[in-house]
């Protein structure tokens, strides 16, 4: 009986434990996060680059540098799974919120259609060759058995993709979104987005199925059996549920969001069955839901901000967490990481303004779409974290990618204020000052 109570007593401290370090943690990374998001507005970047600085900060790069022991206590002093479920949970949260974001009408405008087919085209397809030869003959791999192909592969799909979200923050700032220009970027960047993630989840089946032709079809067909499912049959239902629950801006009606909830995580553990990552279930959900104007505005007003102030840093430091740039300790380790920042920042920006000029765009004009299709941020930092779970890149290849999606990010707001001018696009007082 003693026994008993003693193993209850000792379970009891450790969840305690556990969930004091777990609070310290998350106390840590959300005052840090809104600091780091602060400190970027003012140096004229989007809140959300500072975020992701932020969490590569927290991480052994610097906090684990300069204080060891700090690092240890804070981060490693318990399990780190409560805040790899915190940030995977998060993930799927935004993952539907990006999809219930997609204007899907932005694809169907006659005007400038062909140029944005010629923009999204060569901006995905010239980065993802020059992403290839990297990944399969530069990177270094995680181990010596790794398939090169599927490394080369996920590297490819990180170096193509763009962040719609960030670049649709982005667009806001300087006042873009109804401009010609503006309405080229953000399809293309759709049509890129939704291509990336075709992309990645039939890299992440052809990982899984380890080059097994019959398994990486059923993988495929199951996939799309489950997207048929999705649009035809869970959508009629789930479009006529939020009809009658009739959400706005200003309302949410509880039943609603409980249903959406369990939608999501029931989306997310299918995907997940089907062996690709639960947030395609997540985005999927998302997807089939764009359409309903009401509860876009009802979810970025009620539940968004709590996704981007609670469950973003936490995936933005979970991805600090595995960024060492220390472990890049060689002049050829940093040669690599500069030539893989160089190869997609170039890959997209030549494939854009190439295609720019071709369908008759001028020089600026093809200059500042090539700058925002350069934006990467969550995006590739969400491609990336599924290659490394997969166990397809390195840690350093992870880190020189890090980077990569930092940089190409970092650079899209100074172009900008300095080409917008030159096409006679007059920046907003706020980007001004």
């Amino acid at each position: 009986m003693a026994d008993t109570a003693h193993i209850a007593a000792t379970s009891v401290h450790q969840a305690e434990t556990l969930l004091f370090f777990t609070l310290l943690q998350l106390t840590v990374i959300i005052l840090a996060a809104r600091m780091g998001g602060a400190v970027a507005k003012r140096l004229g970047q989007a809140a959300v680059v500072g975020e992701i600085v932020t969490g590569i900060l927290l991480g052994p790069s610097l906090f684990g540098w300069l204080t060891p022991e700090m690092f240890d206590w804070v981060f490693r002093s318990a399990p780190p799974a409560p805040m790899q479920i915190l940030s995977q949970i998060g993930l799927l949260l935004l993952m539907f919120q990006i999809g219930l974001e997609f204007d899907f009408a932005h694809l169907g405008e006659r005007q400038h259609r062909r140029t944005v087919t010629w923009v999204a085209g060569a901006s995905l397809i010239l980065p993802f060759i020059l992403g290839f030869g990297f990944g399969w003959f530069a990177a270094p791999p995680p181990t010596a058995s790794a398939d090169p192909l599927i490394g080369g592969l996920f590297v490819a799909t990180a170096f193509s993709i763009t962040a719609l979200p960030i670049l649709g923050r982005i667009m806001i700032e300087f006042h873009l979104t109804r401009t010609a220009l503006g309405v080229i970027a953000i399809s293309a960047a759709a049509i890129n987005d939704v291509v990336g993630w075709l992309l990645l989840a039939l890299v992440s089946t052809l990982a899984i199925s380890q080059l097994d032709p019959l398994a990486f079809a059923l993988k495929i067909m199951l996939v799309g059996l489950f997207f048929v499912v999705s649009w035809w049959g869970v959508r009629p239902i789930a479009r006529r549920i939020v009809r009658m629950a009739r959400p706005s801006r200003y309302r949410l009606p509880p039943n609603l969001l409980g249903v959406l909830l369990a939608l999501i995580f029931v989306a997310g553990m299918t995907t997940y069955k089907l062996g690709i990552f639960a947030i395609f279930g997540g985005f999927l959900m998302g997807v089939i839901l764009h359409d309903q104007h009401g509860l876009r505005e009802a979810w970025a007003a009620k539940v968004g901000h709590f996704v981007a102030v609670f469950f973003l840093p936490v995936f933005f430091t979970y991805t600090g967490l595995r960024t060492d740039i220390g472990s890049l300790d060689s002049v050829g380790a940093w040669g690599l990481c500069v030539l893989a920042i160089f190869l997609a920042t170039a890959g997209k920006f030549i494939g854009a303004y190439l295609a720019a000029r071709r369908a008759g765009l001028g020089h600026h004009e093809s200059s500042i779409l090539g700058i925002m299709m350069n934006t990467r941020a969550l995006m590739e930092l969400v491609v990336i974290n599924v290659g490394y779970d997969l166990g397809v890149i390195s840690g350093e290849t992870f880190t020189m990618l890090v980077i990569m999606a930092i940089f190409s990010t970092v650079i899209t707001t100074p172009f900008l204020r300095l080409w917008l001018p030159r096409i006679g696009h007059e920046l907003p007082t706020a980007i001004r000052e």
